[in-house]
């Protein structure tokens, strides 16, 4: 990463590509260990270095929420690393600046801006942990006393983000004008904010307790409408709220995502579809001059192991058919249809980021469940689009409200930061006819009814137009998903919070994947697709099931109505069915354990009773 502030970019840290799109992404704070720093927008971003992913489906969801404006999906610039402390790769990276700009001196206890004189930078290009402010309080050289950042910064429920406003605060609102000095105490051994005092040199004083709370709604002032990460100030004028520096609540990614699917049942169909865009540039060209050019284009290395005399009969073929259909067809903005289809296809495939493997189906689950697919590999694109601040954004993004969502960039983007990982998995799709049959009963009605009138009244509660309803399909396999991600954690080696699910519940389409992804070797060790082997997963299922039936939360859990309080699901609760927030796709919503199975409150609605 970068320093914004000096002439020749500081490095001044370092963080994992994949850290910059779930972590610490634009607009995030990044506490390094003796300065704080704010990861800048994508208009300061020199996406030379950024290498741009392939991925159509996605790339149109983003258009769909940001405009036809965005061109690309690009990974944060980065280049490898060497020894060489003043080589290329030290000016490539993440711009960011400093953040909080209010530092206190850890001996003096003096509080000020960064920027007004009073500390001084201490650059280091080989020892990154060294890189901190000073304060000049004992003289000069190496033994002046670090400055860390200040403990506590502003934030709105818009996605603004402003420095604590200390001189406004300690003297209750009121402008003292220049020439006050401040001082930040710690006056107990908790830690707690009664025990953090602000002095000033005029006398004033006062405890960050009032920050905090009702009393913090009227110490301090509205929202100034600053985005740190693009240095503007927008009107705005909200309640701002006091956070601890490092909050969790600081930052929430607004994410999008795809599972990589073929475009062809051959690898270098496939490859050649998918960089098409580069090559159907070739097409009017003579084989010869074709074939010349060929390796000069930047897919090639992917290309590379199938001859040039492979891939161009593979263009040829590419663009035959493109032309038979009247020119290549749009991006489906639909992110799951062609997920589904490739994977209830029943088709074994053997590509780079897609190999498939059919397996038998257990004995004991031969009656409700159709296919066993295992995904030995698999790869998964996200994208971030925005992100929110106080309140994380909602499971679905047309949940989350355009004003709370912040901006990547002060325009509109022509590219948004995206993230590769690469993993396993296995697919479970249900039998259609039994399903219908199930969803046509009665009983599956008229708890559908209880579940549909929580769903509208959540959404009356929230001033949130009328949405339509999942289903009871998709309210099933939700909860089958939740239910088995406990057993496959305690068997694959993989954490509950490692593994994720897509649900796919439209008519005729009725499945559930189970996958694992990482960056690194991690989510292709192949833990996860050795539970979908005959033999192993039917006892997990079972296993599974009977867990679904009792809570410990029982009677309270079973017997919860959704209408009462205006809640998206039914009994399900931490004890029986909620999962990580980063394995559900729904944050927790629309689960039912009367639905899958028959609980102590009866109903007879259960699947798989």
């Amino acid at each position: 990463m970068a320093n914004s502030d000096t002439p020749q970019p500081l490095r001044v840290g370092g963080l994992r590509q994949n850290q910059l799109l779930h972590t610490f992404g634009v607009g995030a704070m990044a506490d390094l260990p003796n300065i704080s720093v704010v990861v800048l927008g994508l208009n300061f971003w020199q996406h030379v270095r950024a290498v741009q992913i392939t991925e159509e489906r996605l790339l149109a969801a983003v258009r769909a929420r940001l405009g036809q404006q965005v061109e690309a999906l690009r990974l944060p610039p980065c280049l490898p690393e060497t020894q060489d402390p003043f080589g290329d790769w030290t000016r490539v990276g993440v711009p960011v600046d400093v953040f909080p700009c209010w530092l206190r001196c850890t001996s003096c206890d003096q509080l000020g801006h960064a920027h007004t004189g009073n500390f001084e930078l201490v650059e280091n290009y080989f020892t990154l942990d060294k890189i901190r402010y000073v304060h000049p309080c004992r003289g000069s050289g190496g033994n002046r006393p670090t400055a860390v950042p200040a403990r506590f910064v502003l934030a709105c429920s818009a996605g603004h983000l402003d420095d604590f406003p200390w001189l406004y605060y300690v003297h209750q609102g009121t402008d003292p004008g220049p020439g006050h000095t401040l001082q930040l105490r710690e006056i107990g051994t908790t830690g707690e904010a009664a025990d953090v005092l602000i002095t000033c040199a005029c006398g004033a004083g006062r405890t960050m307790a009032e920050a905090f709370g009702q009393a913090g709604q009227q110490a301090l002032p509205g929202c100034r409408g600053r985005h740190p990460q693009l240095g503007t100030f927008t009107a705005c004028g909200r309640p701002t709220r006091t956070l601890v520096l490092g909050a969790t609540n600081g930052w929430f990614p607004m994410q999008m995502s795809v599972i990589t699917v073929p475009s062809a049942e051959n690898a270098v169909d496939h490859l050649v579809a998918t960089n098409w865009d580069q090559l159907n540039l070739l097409v009017g060209l003579s084989a010869d001059v074709a074939k010349r050019i060929l390796p000069t284009q930047g897919c090639w290395p992917d290309l590379e192991p199938f001859g040039v005399d492979e891939t161009w009969d593979a263009i040829t073929r590419r663009a035959a058919a493109a032309a038979e259909a009247d020119g290549p067809q749009p991006a489906a903005t639909h992110q799951r249809g062609p997920e589904g289809t490739v994977l209830t296809n029943g088709r074994e495939l053997a590509l780079p980021d897609f190999t498939t493997r059919r397996e038998r189906v257990p004995a004991t689950a031969a009656n409700w469940l159709d296919q066993v697919t295992l995904v030995s590999r698999l790869r998964e694109v996200s994208a971030l689009y925005g992100f929110t601040r106080i309140d994380a954004p909602e499971w679905d993004v047309t949940q989350t409200p355009d004003d709370r969502q912040a901006p990547l960039s002060d325009t509109d983007p022509t590219w948004v930061p995206c993230a590769e990982t690469r993993g396993e998995g296995i697919f479970l799709r249900f039998k259609e006819n039994r399903l219908a049959e199930w969803e046509r009963s009665e009983p599956v009605r008229a708890r559908e009814r209880a579940l549909v009138d929580g769903h509208r009244r959540w959404r009356r509660q929230r001033n949130l137009t009328p949405d339509e309803w999942p289903g009871a399909r998709y309210v099933l396999l939700h909860s089958f998903a939740h239910a088995l991600i406990r057993e496959f954690a305690l068997e694959s080696g993989y954490s509950a919070a490692g593994i994720r699910e897509r649900v796919y519940a439209v008519e005729g389409m009725a499945g559930v994947l189970f996958y694992t992804a990482a960056p690194d070797s991690e989510g292709t060790l192949g833990g996860l697709v050795s539970l979908g082997r005959h033999g192993r997963l039917g006892p997990l299922i079972d296993r599974a099931l009977a867990a679904a039936r009792l809570c410990s939360s029982d009677p309270l859990c079973a017997e919860h109505d959704p209408a009462v309080h205006g809640r998206l699901h039914g009994a399900a609760c931490h004890a029986c069915l909620f999962a990580s927030e980063t394995s559900c796709e729904r944050g927790n919503c629309y689960l039912d354990r009367v639905l899958l199975v028959d609980t102590i409150a009866g109903g007879g609605c259960g699947f798989l009773s």
